[in-house]
């Protein structure tokens, strides 16, 4: 079945409000399951965010595959994601080629982790017409991105922050999974990790700081990710306006290092520890050099890439330079017009067939390296 055909099935089928979704044609299910965000301390959150409860007391979808299985895939997505949609597919052909169950988890304050307004095009569209009146007009400023727009022009620390709550969310699913606590993966389960876009950043952190040893057994395959932040360019009417991305890119660039230097901030706690480390040597090339290099060195096989040469939000150039050295790095051109946003357009003209082709390709090289 084309890819087009499936992603409206797909879309169709699925509701983050219904516990367990029999998907159609296939004997996999999808089981939407609970999770509480309670290892981070509330002093580290910004303004009022500790009190958007969606943020901390959620559900996540996971791909259950038919049969036994002791693998599982962990699905990380992009930067501004308010949808599943996009990666019911991603998940649906992993689990039927790998055998294993994929677990699609929201970094925080994305997707069903935020509030329904942020979902909302119409509440979107007023908050945007509003913001006009006291931030101006901005370059790639649109309904789609003002949310996360507003949020990181207010305080560029969110990137951060919202990455920090994550990894530890991460670490207490990989615990839940390894003690045979989690409800529907057996105990001692190998988790493997396809990432996407930042999804990738957030993971390569996290392999290369490896908390607690959880992740010394999985491979992670990255698509469209795995450059340094400073080689990312994230402006975009689908993830933030200009405004957002200069003081964004300003704050890290510019003044993280001698915020830290200064101490007695919530960033000492935050960048301690070979996580906060790890962080620190992805924001740009010439810090914590020796780091980054020697981590990434360590991880060696584990790690397999796939950038898009024509990807304006993390350009190819990052990816290579960031990765020099490691064996499994692929760049490869569709022969359609795709954004990095938007990789896998879905068509309803004679280019489809090339989408299935490709997504076909992705996935294929993903699936092989994931089993």
């Amino acid at each position: 079945m084309g890819y087009t055909v499936r992603y409206k099935e797909l879309s169709a089928a699925f509701s983050p409000d219904i516990k367990n979704v029999q998907v159609p044609g296939s004997g996999i299910k999808i089981v939407n399951t609970d999770f509480v965000s309670d290892g981070v301390s509330g002093n580290i959150f910004s303004g009022n965010d500790y009190s958007i409860s969606e943020n901390l007391t959620f559900s996540y979808p996971v791909i259950v595959p038919p049969g036994e299985s002791h693998k599982v895939i962990l699905m990380l997505h992009g930067l501004n994601e308010r949808s599943w949609d996009k990666y019911l597919m991603w998940a649906e052909i992993l689990a039927e080629m790998t055998g294993s169950y994929v677990i699609l988890f929201p970094i925080s304050f994305h997707i069903d982790r935020s509030p329904v307004s942020w979902r909302d095009p119409r509440s979107m569209l007023r908050f945007l017409k509003e913001k006009r009146a006291t931030r101006g007009e901005t370059r790639s400023s649109s309904f789609a991105n003002i949310a996360l727009s507003n949020r990181l022009s207010d305080d560029p620390r969110r990137f951060l922050k919202s990455g920090y709550q994550t990894v530890y969310d991460l670490i207490k699913l990989m615990k839940q999974v390894n003690a045979g606590q989690h409800p529907l993966i057996p105990a001692g389960s190998i988790v493997n990790v396809f990432a996407y876009s930042i999804g990738a950043f957030l993971a390569e952190i996290i392999m290369m700081a490896n908390p607690d040893g959880l992740f010394s057994e999985s491979k992670l395959f990255m698509f469209c990710g795995g450059s340094v932040f400073s080689n990312m360019r994230g402006e975009s009417k689908l993830i933030m306006d200009r405004l957002a991305y200069e003081k964004v890119y300003n704050y890290y660039l510019e003044r993280f290092e001698d915020e830290i230097k200064a101490h007695g901030s919530v960033l000492d706690h935050l960048v301690s520890g070979r996580i906060g480390l790890a962080f620190r040597s992805m924001i740009d090339f010439g810090r914590f050099r020796d780091v980054r290099n020697k981590a990434l060195h360590n991880l060696g096989d584990q790690i397999y890439t796939v950038g898009l040469k024509k990807d304006q939000v993390i350009p190819v150039e990052g990816i290579l330079r960031t990765l020099a050295g490691n064996t499994h790095v692929e760049m490869i051109d569709f022969n359609y017009s795709y954004t990095h946003e938007n990789p896998f357009p879905v068509l309803n003209n004679a280019s489809c067939t090339e989408v299935d082709r490709s997504f076909g390709n992705i996935f294929e090289t993903a699936g092989r390296f994931l089993s």
